[in-house]
Formats: structure tokens, C-alpha cells, sequence
């Protein structure tokens, strides 16, 4: 459990639960109204810390820089939702945590707790109270308050954006070109004989049945393929950087002055 000297050095403090889950950030710490001892701690959760959970600080231990507390991330933050802008944690908030944490809280302490309900109109804070950082257990000034405000904590996370593959399929296509060919083509050629020419057959035997035969050649396409590479292609990843605006709504807390002011400080 912490102690009063330890409230200081808990505050901003990285939140782990028992298995080693980071919950968030320690915010604020609420001590007993009497004894000035750390009851609760509050722990901002979210993307930004935009939510604030009561955990208990029952067997709470400071390790280093981080807070380990005694109940599940989950539990945290499932927890009963609490305002934070009062000083002191109302007694009806406080024993509904109580039994959400499944902590022990005296059956005669409820009892009376429920008889001062229904005597008062206003709701109970004797439970605790948050206490001023760097003053562990010192009880608050009737005359000073603290105005508190909020701020934005923006950071970055990674995410997947999208994805890119390469993909090879085979596709099949017709292509036609031009070749040129050649072939032998007969061509008859006839021609008189002119008197007193002896044609060249008449050495042999005249009015013979002969033949002659003349062989005739043409070209034809011939198509033959082979595999040539034509391109390669790779997937280059690089990291742009690039401006985004971001916003949220914080709250602030102001303090006026009721009364004479020439008898009371001015704000500043």
C-alpha cells in the first residue's frame, strides 16, 4: 500500500495491472479524510487519456517508474464512472466502488450511511478527499482553492493502412506479322524455228513420245518461340511525413471572488 510520503512520486506514473498490462497514467491520488493515508489513485485511459478510473491502492506497490495495482486492465476499465470535479469523493460514489472491487467495507459503516441519507439533502464526502500534490496528508485551507484545467496529450500510433502485393499471371494473345517468301513458278515460253535451223532434237529420233519434268520450289513460314525477360519490377517502401490537425475539448476550472474585493486578493 502506498504512503503519504509516496504521493508525490506516484503522480504521473505508468499504471501496470498484475500481468504486466500497461493501464495508463496515474493522475490523481485521494487520501483519507482523518488518517491523511492514499486510498484511491486515478488512472487516465484511452487513446489520450481522456478517462479517469478510481483503483483502489490496497496493496498498490511503486516499483521504479510504474504503479503496480492489484486489479486487471479490463477491470479498470469497467470501472464505475466517477466526476472528478469536486474535492472530496462523495460517500454513496465510494462504496459503489467498493463493491465493484469486491473490497471489504463495514456493514455498520453502510448502515450509517444510509440513515445520513435520508436525514440530508446534500450528499455525503467524508469518505476522502483528493490531496494537493506535493502536500501528502496535509488537510486543504478553508480559504484556497485550486483551479485545475485540461490539456491535450497528443501522440502517434501505428495502424495498417493498406497493403500492396505483387502478383505474376500469364495472359495469352495473338500476334501476326509479316514475312516474305518465295517460290518457283513455270513459265512456257514458245518460240518458231527459223528456216534452215535444225532443232536441237533432231539428232535423235523424230516422232518419238517423250517427257521432261521441271521441279518446282516455294518458302513457307516457319514459327519457332523463345523466352526473353522483359522487365522486373520491385516494391520500395519509404516513410513521408506529413501535417494533421487534431482537437479535443478540455475543460478549466476558474475561481471568482464573492464579496468586498478590496478585502480579498485578486486573482491573477
Amino acid at each position: 500500500m502506498l504512503s503519504q510520503t509516496q504521493i508525490p512520486e506516484v503522480l504521473g506514473r505508468a499504471a501496470y495491472d498484475p500481468a504486466g498490462d500497461k493501464i495508463g497514467t496515474v493522475g490523481q491520488v485521494y487520501v483519507d479524510e482523518h488518517s491523511g493515508e492514499p486510498r484511491w489513485v486515478t488512472i487516465r485511459t484511452g487513446l489520450f487519456g481522456t478517462k479517469e478510473s478510481f483503483v483502489p491502492v490496497d496493496r498498490a506497490e511503486l516499483s521504479g517508474d510504474q504503479l503496480r495495482v492489484p486489479v486487471s486492465k479490463e477491470m479498470v476499465k469497467d470501472a464505475p464512472r466517477v466526476e472528478l470535479d469536486h474535492e472530496r469523493l462523495p460517500d454513496d460514489e465510494a462504496v459503489e466502488l467498493y463493491r465493484y472491487y469486491n473490497l471489504p467495507y463495514e456493514q455498520g459503516r453502510m448502515a450509517e450511511l444510509d440513515r445520513k441519507k435520508s436525514r440530508s439533502k446534500t450528499p455525503l464526502e467524508a469518505n476522502g478527499r483528493r490531496a494537493p500534490a506535493g502536500k501528502p496528508g496535509k488537510r486543504p485551507d478553508a480559504t484556497e482553492m485550486t483551479a485545475h484545467e485540461e490539456r491535450l496529450r497528443v501522440g502517434t500510433e501505428e495502424m495498417e493502412s493498406g497493403r500492396v502485393r505483387l502478383r505474376k499471371y500469364v495472359v495469352t494473345e495473338t500476334v501476326e506479322t509479316t514475312v516474305p517468301v518465295r517460290h518457283e513458278e513455270v513459265r512456257v515460253e514458245r518460240e518458231p524455228v527459223r528456216p534452215g535451223e535444225r532443232g536441237a532434237d533432231l539428232d535423235g529420233e523424230i516422232f518419238v513420245e517423250e517427257e521432261a519434268e521441271v521441279v518446282l520450289h516455294a518458302e513457307r513460314p516457319v514459327i519457332d518461340k523463345e523466352t526473353v525477360a522483359t522487365e522486373r519490377v520491385r516494391l520500395n517502401k519509404s516513410t513521408r511525413e506529413e501535417q494533421q490537425t487534431v482537437g479535443g475539448r478540455v475543460r478549466k476550472e476558474r475561481i471568482d471572488v464573492d464579496g468586498d474585493e478590496q478585502q480579498q486578493p485578486r486573482r491573477r
